[in-house]
């Protein structure tokens, strides 16, 4: 049987006439958190007083001008915090806070009680407006669901006191996913028209807002809703559209993105997605999405790393590693040839100082939103010498030739596969120092050198070589080469010919590490024996002392080490 006959989709609408997708945000909508109110009532464990007055003071400074703090008669708890607000004067003069409503008579009263004294509030009205919750939760038919919500902008109206500051009404067609549009249209009026009848409470603009309760369709679909109401609602000037997605399909932020194109005015959401089912749609990536598209947020966003740690706290909710621009892994790549593409794309920005952000699998520069470059880059087998050159230079100094990069991440890979783990950027340090700079038991061990420059091209060296006396042995016997050639390094390989043979020296590196006076030399040699070719690497005050120890450090992989 094919189980998926029994879900339709009888809420399909396509607007002919749409305009949304020609258009492009080109500004932030009006931002209103619910992380205290939608947010809270979706918690496992909910927020108490403190944690709710911590999450408010967040939001307070993150910018939010619109906040929902409660439902007042949902709980004590709920009561209580409005009251606290209020009370102890905790709301900016800038910040309105919103509190949610039914539109029963004994929860507005004390909804419309616990906002007292406030300077400014947005009472917030819904009722279910949808075919199932008509047909099935109340049963009831669109007049008795009309006559519901303008009772409830009635009571709104007559519970409104001298110790009432400013009101906003906003007006939800709860569910509007699942409501006929010409329904929710029609509803929507007549709360809009109840509001004004008579002497209205107030001069400001009422907010409907338009929730996808429930997300049942594409966001496509969701926009067609949005703008066909836009243009059909007889007051579109005096009111603000306002748009509440939650994320069943996984595409809540597509779904505001599209609505906002589509004529939304206003945004509620969570930091973070937080919220019923699989959340309401995520505030925070929507400021970024904005942001790495040149559009000001109108959000502080620029200590996300912190958010996450409160959000965490309150909630009780760890925030996902791969969580959009969040989570901490998101600026990371294990991959070798991203490493690569980032670590040529962050040089590429430094070197040339541009203005623009241009660095391949980094939509978002880490620095803006206060995330650290320390964990961009991280090594596992999957990983290459882009990695691993990025890791070594950022985290140690070390600046490998690009062959000693593919060579060195055979070892890394090799280690990553063995261990079937991640390898952390000391370890990493380690398998070089112990690979190059600090061989086992070697079969040459470098001494000391003596150069004398006999005239301007000629150099004569006395290379002292310990080298092992049997295999495995911890006995070293230790004797004294003089060679000839055109440098140090020339001379020395002239030199130890005479004890191993002959060799070609194929590419030679050097650079400081550290700077001032506890600076000390790296110098990197490749060297070929026979068909086989290997690096070599040494530290040492002295340059001169440092390349010779690269030298034997790389002879060393050509003689086997039992020998």
């Amino acid at each position: 049987m094919d189980t998926s006959k029994k879900y339709s989709n009888p809420h399909a609408f396509a607007y002919a006439k749409r305009s949304w997708p020609d258009k492009e945000i080109t500004q932030a909508p009006l931002w209103c958190s619910v992380d205290l109110r939608d947010g809270n009532q979706a918690l496992i464990n909910p927020m108490d007083l403190q944690k709710k007055l911590k999450f408010f003071k967040v939001l307070c400074e993150l910018g939010f001008k619109e906040i929902e703090v409660g439902f007042p008669s949902a709980a004590q708890v709920e009561y209580d915090f409005v009251r606290k607000l209020i009370e102890e004067d905790l709301i900016p003069d800038d910040v309105t806070i919103q509190v949610l409503t039914q539109a029963r008579k004994e929860l507005i009263a004390r909804t419309m009680d616990a906002i007292k004294d406030a300077k400014r509030a947005i009472v917030h009205l819904y009722n279910s407006t949808s075919i199932d919750q008509r047909d099935i939760v109340f049963r009831k038919n669109k007049a008795e669901i009309i006559a519901i919500a303008t009772q409830g902008v009635k009571w709104i109206k007559e519970h409104i006191t001298k110790e009432h500051g400013t009101l906003v009404l906003e007006y939800s067609p709860e569910s509007f996913t699942g409501t006929e549009v010409d329904f929710a249209l029609s509803i929507c009026e007549a709360a809009f028209s109840t509001w004004h009848e008579g002497a209205s409470p107030s001069n400001e603009k009422v907010i409907i807002n338009l929730p996808a309760t429930v997300e049942l369709y594409g966001p496509h679909r969701f926009a067609d809703r949005i703008e066909w109401f836009a243009d059909n609602f007889s007051s579109r000037e005096d009111i603000i559209l306002s748009l509440h997605t939650h994320n069943d399909r996984g595409t809540g932020i597509a779904a505001t993105e599209l609505g906002l194109l589509a004529g939304g005015d206003r945004v509620e959401g969570t930091l973070f997605g937080n919220g019923e089912r699989t959340g309401n749609v995520d505030i925070i990536t929507l400021a970024l999405n904005l942001y790495t598209h040149g559009i000001d947020p109108k959000l502080a966003v620029k200590d996300v790393p912190r958010l996450v740690k409160i959000s965490d706290e309150c909630t009780e909710i760890p925030l996902s590693k791969r969580h959009p621009y969040a989570g901490e892994l998101v600026f990371t790549a294990f991959s070798g040839s991203h490493q690569d593409a980032i670590n040529k794309g962050l040089a590429y920005q430094r070197d040339h100082k541009l203005k623009n952000w241009r660095v391949p699998y980094l939509p978002l520069d880490p620095d803006d939103i206060g995330r650290t470059y320390k964990a961009i880059i991280r090594i596992n087998s999957q990983s290459g010498k882009g990695g691993l050159s990025y890791i070594m230079q950022q985290e140690f100094g070390y600046l490998l030739p690009k062959q000693m990069q593919v060579e060195f991440s055979k070892y890394v890979q090799t280690h990553s596969e063995g261990t079937m783990a991640e390898v952390k950027p000391e370890t990493v340090r380690s398998l070089f120092e112990s690979t190059y700079l600090n061989q086992k038991n070697p079969y040459l061990k470098y001494i000391k050198v003596r150069p004398q420059y006999i005239d301007d091209t000629k150099v004569q060296c006395e290379l002292t070589i310990a080298k092992r006396s049997r295999p495995k042995s911890d006995h070293y016997e230790t004797a004294t080469y003089t060679g000839t050639g055109n440098g140090p390094i020339d001379a020395a390989k002239i030199a130890l010919e005479q004890l191993i043979g002959k060799f070609e020296l194929l590419d030679y590196h050097e650079h400081s590490l550290g700077r001032g006076s506890d600076a000390t030399a790296i110098a990197y040699v490749e060297v070929k024996c026979g068909d086989r070719t290997h690096f070599g690497a040494g530290v040492d005050p002295n340059i001169t002392a440092a390349s010779l120890k690269a030298l034997v450090s790389a002879l060393n992989f050509f003689h086997d080490k039992t020998s």
